[in-house]
């Protein structure tokens, strides 16, 4: 697997080898012992799945302390456009985010560290997007912010009015209202 720093300290993007013939395709999607070499350790114990059509966005969710989570995410059917938000008190890069394009053609995965709000849109008629936590889920823990906060400028790349939400994620709040538990 090649890992490729991002301009944020924390969030790799991870292209793996894809070994192909007239068959098809294999790689594999995660290995352990590469992982740590090139990242570092991360002890996963859960993994999530979702199905979604166009438009729908998912975020930007996070855990707070002491339930924090990193994750790896991938597509693997469909494009989204997945976003990482830096929430880190301190952090030279705070309020700043990177955005990939992971899709089931292009086998990215995209690696988040504790500290970030996380979120991803569809792009494609529809996603199916699987993710490793190292935490396990704690609704209690749940936080978010605004997935249009204006300060953020984040272009989804799809057009606003066909942004799809849960209920849940149309009452966020923006960075500037929101006091991180997170240090850098």
């Amino acid at each position: 697997m090649e890992v490729k720093e991002t301009a944020i300290s924390g969030l790799y993007i991870i292209e793996p080898k894809i070994f192909g013939d007239s068959r098809g395709y294999f790689y594999e999607s995660f290995s352990r012992r590469d992982f740590e070499a090139k990242i570092g350790s991360v002890d996963f114990c859960q993994d999530n799945q979702s199905f979604s059509h166009y438009g729908v966005l998912r975020g930007l969710h996070f855990q707070k302390p002491p339930f924090t989570q990193s994750k790896l995410v991938r597509v693997i059917q469909g494009t989204v456009l997945d976003v990482a938000v830096d929430i880190r008190k301190g952090s030279p890069t705070f309020g700043q985010y990177v955005a990939v394009e992971l899709s089931g053609e292009n086998h990215r995965q995209f690696f988040i560290a504790k500290g970030f709000a996380h979120g991803f849109c569809v792009l494609s008629e529809t996603a199916l997007f699987q993710y490793k936590c190292d935490e396990f889920y704690h609704p209690e823990s749940e936080g978010a912010l605004a997935w249009n906060d204006p300060d953020l400028h984040i272009e989804w790349n799809i057009p606003a009015e066909r942004i799809e939400l849960s209920e849940k994620d149309k009452h966020h709040p923006f960075l500037k209202d929101f006091d991180s538990p997170f240090t850098f």
